[in-house]
């Protein structure tokens, strides 16, 4: 199997999903506390002088500012989608520009850390604008999210043995509007925390101006586009699972320790890794090796010192 090489001078870009700070809602403490184990993880992976860009989800965490959103349409204006990425964008980068700098000091480590507000240019054009796929919120029983979708007019996905979803348009990032002052931040050393929830979706008119888009940018698919601008040197997808697997939850699943471009866009092409999960995060590795030619890797917070030594996780190679 692969294993990790370093990156030399180049930067390290790193997509997590924003289930891994999903707080227990009867344990309020619990989001401050994976942050600080997600912190302690992400120390293996950040390189002597050559910076990181830390990407994360927000699925989670816009989802539940949304039910608070249509409990309280009656009261206040709703406020629209970007907005709220946002505001998930600033709190948390707070949660874990705080977890990331007090696991920095502990080891003896001296890294800025810093939060960049992030805008991402989409194609008001693209077909997905139509056609919804980017799950955010909770799942709910079946019935009661068939209710749900009827009567706040949500687009839904029901997964089978999980429940029901809602789901929003996700346009592909065509530009991410920071990338000069994310690029110098992380050039010179630092740790930054960039392209939040994917980025907040925004079109951009004739004149240059820049327009909200209500929708939700798959923030692997940014942090893919982040690593290529960057040029740099590692790219690595953190998400639920220790490595990818066929035949994911049958009794047919079988693990895929390493991968190469060809079979994994041939898998992709079978159906084999779903559009609103593992689908996106295989995309944006092969879009990474590819362009750069260096391998990319998929694992978890708990699987990365293995994966990282070549004994597990799922490397994407050429």
């Amino acid at each position: 199997m692969t294993a990790w090489r370093g990156t030399g001078t180049r930067p390290v870009v790193v997509a997590f999903g924003g289930n891994a700070l999903l707080p227990d809602p009867d344990d309020p403490g619990a989001a401050t506390e994976r942050a600080r184990g997600f912190a302690e993880a992400v120390l293996l992976l950040v390189p002597d002088h050559a910076g990181l860009v830390l990407v994360h989800g927000n699925g989670p965490q816009v989802g539940a500012i949304l039910l608070r959103v249509e409990a309280t349409r009656d009261r206040q204006p709703p406020e629209p989608l970007d907005v709220l990425v946002a505001e998930t964008q600033g709190s948390i980068g707070y949660l874990l520009e705080r977890s990331l700098r007090n696991a920095l000091a502990e080891a003896r480590r001296e890294v800025e850390v810093a939060t960049v507000m992030t805008e991402v240019v989409v194609d008001r054009t693209d077909p997905a604008m139509v056609e919804p796929t980017k799950p955010i919120g909770p799942f709910y029983p079946p019935a009661e999210g068939r209710r749900l979708a009827e009567e706040q007019g949500w687009d839904v996905v029901e997964v089978p043995d999980r429940g029901v979803r809602r789901v929003v348009p996700s346009p592909r990032p065509v530009e991410v509007v920071e990338i000069h002052t994310i690029a110098d931040a992380a050039r010179h050393g630092h740790l930054v925390i960039a392209g939040g929830g994917g980025g907040v979706p925004v079109w951009r008119d004739t004149a240059g101006a820049l327009h909200g888009v209500e929708g939700v940018v798959d923030k692997d698919r940014t942090a893919a586009l982040l690593a290529t601008e960057l040029r740099a040197g590692a790219f690595v997808v953190l998400t639920g699972v220790a490595h990818v697997s066929t035949g994911f939850g049958t009794a047919e699943e079988r693990p895929l320790h390493e991968l190469t471009v060809e079979r994994a866009r041939g898998l992709l092409a079978d159906g084999e890794f779903p559009e609103g999960t593992m689908g996106p995060k295989i995309e944006a590795a092969v879009d990474y090796v590819t362009t750069m030619r260096r391998p990319a890797l998929i694992t978890n917070v708990e699987a990365l010192p293995a994966a990282l030594a070549g004994t597990d996780g799922t490397w994407i190679t050429r």
